[in-house]
């Protein structure tokens, strides 16, 4: 049943709620959702937060994830899938937008939409995906002020920095920023781009006590680790950020070829929800139900008399 018309909606800020899962001892488990039908598929699943990738977002709209995608495009995608799922998520904040002010206002749209967290990161404009090359790292008292102007800014939002200092400044500066980041008030780390399983234990070792998020993404930089993996290497978190965008434009991909070629999409039913299975995802009968036990209307006859 969709989130919406449920009756244990949560009572407690999102904030709150994904602060309540890292208090568990088990590694918190983000796939990528960025849709309102991801967001319920994932849900199903079993999944109890999930992560919303910039670059899945822009990649939606047709873009490259290079910085281009506004504070009200993320927005809309938060709303549907906070709506859809009700679980708290965290978001992907790029660089925040701008500078402290602009961080202000993107983490009060977030909170305002329905995000459990936030991370930001310490790149430059036109910034990039973590793991490809080039990137140009902000100033540290620069990223330091745009985590202390997020902090002042939330009311529940937990906030993660981010940083991609490793690949071209080294271990050594990458943990700095991380505990200058602290210092200024976020409440977890998020280490980019680490290559190999002695990088990561490093630098979890380098932060006792700091919660810290792995980004298990394909055709990067890092390595497949499994979950229980990270864990074991002291980490909290991890997502599966772009995983599912890349599995449905596959899909897409190989339909449009079938169409193209057989004509029709008769080749290609075994790989699709059936309506049922599509209905049964969305809730469709109950929100007819809902529907239909609405009170009717009541339109008045005539005119009172005085």
């Amino acid at each position: 049943m969709p989130y919406v018309i449920a009756d244990d909606l949560p009572d407690a800020p999102a904030g709150q709620r994904f602060r309540a899962l890292l208090d568990r001892p088990q590694i918190l488990q983000m796939p990528g959702a960025h849709l309102g039908i991801a967001a319920l598929l994932a849900k199903q699943a079993g999944f109890e937060s999930l992560y919303m990738s910039g670059a899945a977002m822009s990649a939606t709209m047709g873009l490259p994830d290079l910085g281009m995608i506004t504070v009200d495009d993320v927005a809309f995608h938060i709303r549907q899938v906070a709506r859809a799922s009700g679980l708290p998520i965290l978001v992907d904040g790029d660089t925040g937008y701008g500078e402290a002010l602009n961080v202000m206002h993107m983490v009060r749209t977030f909170e305002e939409a329905g995000a459990g967290a936030v991370h930001l990161e310490d790149q430059l404009l036109p910034k990039k995906c973590g793991h490809l090359n080039d990137k140009k790292l902000a100033d540290a008292r620069d990223m330091a002020a745009k985590v202390a102007a997020a902090r002042k800014a939330r009311k529940h939002l937990y906030i993660i920095a981010r940083t991609d200092a490793v690949a071209s400044e080294g271990m050594d500066a990458a943990v700095a920023r991380a505990q200058m980041y602290l210092d200024a008030g976020a409440d977890a780390i998020f280490p980019e781009a680490l290559v190999t399983r002695e990088m990561f234990a490093e630098f979890a070792r380098r932060m006792p006590g700091v919660k810290l998020l792995a980004n298990m993404t394909e055709f990067g930089r890092t390595p497949f680790f499994t979950a229980q993996e990270f864990q074991d290497l002291g980490y909290a978190m991890v997502i599966w950020p772009v995983s599912h965008l890349r599995i449905a434009a596959k899909a897409m991909e190989e339909l449009y070829a079938a169409i193209n070629r057989d004509g029709g999409t008769m080749k290609m039913l075994d790989r699709m929800q059936t309506r049922a299975q599509l209905y049964a995802t969305i809730g469709y009968h109950d929100y007819e139900a809902l529907d239909s036990s609405l009170v009717a209307t009541v339109i008045p006859e005539g005119m009172p008399q005085p």
